[in-house]
């Protein structure tokens, strides 16, 4: 449902990017980041948080992963390198990477626990895993009728394509049980309406045939859901995202890995 090469994708991407980057970097601000440090950027999308972060650590490698990779520019700096790979079935050697970063990733995966697992592992002594995902609000909770339909079937198609838009409450925890260290975590209130603070009509004209396949919503609640957004006085909350970190010890010994379908930095 996601796939990068659908129509209004670039859209939604860059909806993203507009209404979380500034979440996003300050967070990574405030690691002690150094400009030698080697990162991975899981599940890259259109590339903001791969660029910012070749710019950060010249010294350093930036490796950006994706399914699809054709909204990433592998021009943007000569320290960044992409790879077009499902993050599911690739891997890393132990203690390649002194940051790994991934936004609104996770909770699309089949195994996502095993994945964090498999990250936190791709970490040098100590590094850093930062994870962020989206925690979706009940959409009966919606003071607005026609929103609560449209999140129905919102949350509803993403459930059916296999998303758990609710893992991120356990992420700390997770990250606490994988040994990592200093777990801290943090809440980004999305906005729905608000005119330029928006992000939503991108993303529900993206979903909006699968919506529709759904039989939850019809061409006219879509239709009155375009207005609705036009009212500057609409605003409402449907989702959070959650960003979690922590460290992995600085004494923690790198295991010794088989060999095959192992990628060690360069």
């Amino acid at each position: 449902m996601l796939s990068n090469g659908a129509a209004h994708e670039g859209d939604r991407l860059k909806s993203i990017q507009r209404s979380v980057d500034s979440f996003t970097t300050n967070i990574l601000d405030g690691l002690p980041m150094q400009r030698s440090w080697n990162c991975l950027e899981l599940g890259a999308g259109a590339g903001s948080i791969a660029y910012w972060l070749a710019a950060r650590c010249p010294g350093g490698r930036v490796v950006a992963v994706d399914l699809d990779t054709r909204h990433l520019d592998a021009g943007r700096a000569t320290n960044l390198e992409i790879q077009e790979a499902d993050v599911t079935h690739k891997d890393y050697a132990p203690g390649t990477f002194d940051l790994i970063h991934a936004r609104y990733l996770f909770c699309h995966l089949p195994d996502r626990d095993e994945m964090i697992t498999r990250a936190a592992g791709w970490l040098s002594p100590g590094g850093w895993l930062i994870v962020e995902e989206p925690y979706d609000l009940p959409a009966a909770h919606s003071p607005f009728p026609l929103v609560q339909r449209i999140l129905t079937a919102y949350q509803h198609t993403y459930r059916e394509h296999g998303a758990d838009m609710t893992w991120a409450r356990g992420l700390p925890a997770l990250l606490a049980r994988n040994a990592l260290t200093e777990v801290a975590y943090a809440g980004n209130l999305g906005c729905m309406g608000g005119l330029e603070k928006d992000r939503w009509r991108p993303l529900i004209h993206r979903a909006a045939p699968t919506l529709l396949a759904s039989g939850l919503i019809t061409e006219t609640d879509l239709t009155a859901f375009d207005e609705l957004l036009k009212d500057p006085a609409f605003i409402d909350i449907p989702q959070m995202t959650i960003s979690a970190w922590g460290r992995r010890p600085s004494d923690t010994p790198i295991p010794a890995t088989p060999q095959d379908n192992v990628v060690h930095s360069a």
